[in-house]
């Protein structure tokens, strides 16, 4: 089979693509398993982004009321207090939220801690309200099931319309960055779910658009304008990434020819959404006044010394993403195999990456290195902050994954091919590192950090009504995983064996070198 930027032989392709077909499957299975280990407000912020959803379909009896003050609304008390009882208190399990247990709730209370006055771009809010009832647990299972839809339907539609050359940054980027926090927060309730969905994917669906023509390009298109109103839609900064993808495809892609630029008008037409969003919500601020009055005494420490000290620490923030930091509300710590292993791959498969090189590769690598580098510190010296307050990992979880894609870009006549062995490791490490970090996060919840011992269905406090039992979620999201992992990286090298650029004298491959 041939495509618009690759080659590919089809003869070994039916019983590739008989495993690849399971994949969809088995990565909602995983996901779930994630969904289910957290109860409802285990993720951050919960208390404000659930009381935003619950209110973003205006005044509803019983589930959204106004109070006469545009500042504040009344919900659901356990769509507010869900995680008093047990955030910030590791040692603490969640039975405190199994007053929730499914049934139906009238009693609202007052919040100012919400989305009231477009203090974030409205569209996940909105999406998500749809699925808003006063069943709060099965309304949270709901919408953490709809994140997890959307990741693997995008993907999967992305994978089949993207030419065979561009398939495994798509497939390598998502493997390396997800374990844990994408994991996590995919399978949450948490904007930054689909700030990570948009962010990780619009570029390469750019990237497709430019490199394809008739109704795979209308489709990648498609993709994109979702992508972006997505991104640009969840959270303040995704719209800023947006942006920041979009125009490191163009320079990528450009060429000096009519149809290019004429394409060019969709991200054009894309940033400018973007920029809507941007600045229509309140978090746009954050650029002139940073995220709080300062965690840091200026008596104490002059701005140089805060900005030298953020330049070398900020490298933390990405550790993070691997698993140094605890998730949830920084509550659920994990062990340092986690993060280790997660760490040693990604750090591993894009070295492997920079083995295929062109001019405009590395200066897009060069710069988003520095927005990962300097954007944060930026942020935090606006604040007034050090390493630690207020910006967290998951902020830059779509530029990690925008930049590991980007590294395993081919862009000449080298593979990213792997040994045996190299991708033996690659499938232990994550499947190991994945499961510890799934197994610790739920018996966070269920006893709390301390309690039991690996058989998560003793002593159980807290568990949803109506679910399987701990140790088969644990199990089953484990195998899912693994199953994931291992036909992913068969495929990955069968891609690699048979899909190759096309010659120089193509516009659009050379475009990239």
């Amino acid at each position: 089979m041939t495509d618009t930027q690759g080659t590919e032989t089809a003869i070994p392709a039916k019983r590739r693509f008989r495993a690849i077909f399971l994949v969809p499957l088995l990565a909602v299975v995983a996901l779930m398993c994630w969904a289910l280990a957290s109860p409802v407000g285990a993720s951050p912020d919960d208390d404000f982004h659930l009381a935003s959803i619950w209110c973003a379909g205006g005044d509803r009896d019983g589930l959204c009321e106004t109070t006469g003050d545009p500042a504040t609304r009344k919900v659901p008390a356990e769509v507010f207090t869900a995680a008093d009882c047990y955030r910030h208190q590791p040692e603490q399990s969640a039975a405190c939220t199994s007053d929730l247990d499914g049934h139906s709730t009238s009693d609202l209370i007052e919040t100012d801690r919400g989305s009231f006055q477009n203090n974030y771009p409205p569209v996940y809010y909105a999406t998500m309200n749809l699925f808003a009832s006063p069943n709060i647990q099965a309304s949270v299972i709901a919408m953490r099931a709809v994140n997890i839809a959307l990741f693997v339907g995008i993907t999967s539609v992305l994978y089949l319309l993207l030419p065979a050359i561009r398939r495994p940054a798509l497939l390598w980027a998502w493997i390396v960055t997800s374990v844990p926090l994408g994991l996590f927060l995919i399978a949450s309730n948490n904007p930054s779910a689909w700030a990570i969905i948009g962010g990780g994917s619009v570029w390469l669906a750019l990237l497709g658009y430019f490199e394809t023509s008739g109704r795979r390009k209308i489709a990648l298109g498609g993709l994109v304008v979702l992508l972006t109103v997505m991104s640009a839609g969840s959270r303040g900064d995704a719209a800023v990434y947006a942006v920041l993808a979009m125009a490191a495809v163009v320079f990528l892609s450009a060429r000096r020819e009519r149809s290019f630029w004429l394409s060019a008008l969709l991200p054009a037409a894309m940033a400018v959404v973007a920029a809507v969003f941007y600045f229509s919500s309140l978090q746009s601020t954050v650029s002139v006044s940073g995220l709080s009055d300062g965690s840091v005494d200026s008596e104490e420490q002059s701005a140089a010394s805060i900005l030298l000290s953020n330049l070398v620490n900020v490298q933390s923030l990405w550790q993070g993403v691997f698993g140094s930091w605890s998730l949830g509300w920084f509550d659920t710590p994990l062990p340092a195999l986690v993060a280790f292993s997660a760490m040693a791959v990604a750090a591993g498969v894009v070295f492997a990456g920079l083995r295929s090189q062109s001019i405009r590769k590395t200066i897009v690598l060069i710069g988003a290195a520095l927005v990962l580098w300097l954007l944060p510190t930026y942020v935090l010296q606006q604040s007034g902050d050090l390493v630690g307050a207020n910006v967290q990992p998951r902020y830059l979880l779509p530029l990690i994954v925008l930049f590991a894609g980007l590294a395993l870009l081919q862009v000449d006549r080298h593979r990213l091919t792997f040994s045996g062995v190299q991708l033996g490791f690659v499938v232990v490490s994550l499947a190991i590192a994945q499961s510890v970090a799934l197994h610790f996060t739920l018996r966070r919840f269920i006893t709390g950090v301390g309690g039991g011992g690996w058989n998560l269905n003793a002593d159980i406090e807290w568990w949803w009504p109506v679910a399987p039992a701990p140790m088969v979620v644990w199990l089953v999201g484990s195998a899912a995983f693994a199953a994931v992992l291992v036909i992913l990286v068969r495929e990955l090298q069968g891609i690699s064996a048979h899909a190759v650029l096309e010659p120089r004298s193509s516009g659009r491959a050379a475009a990239l070198r």
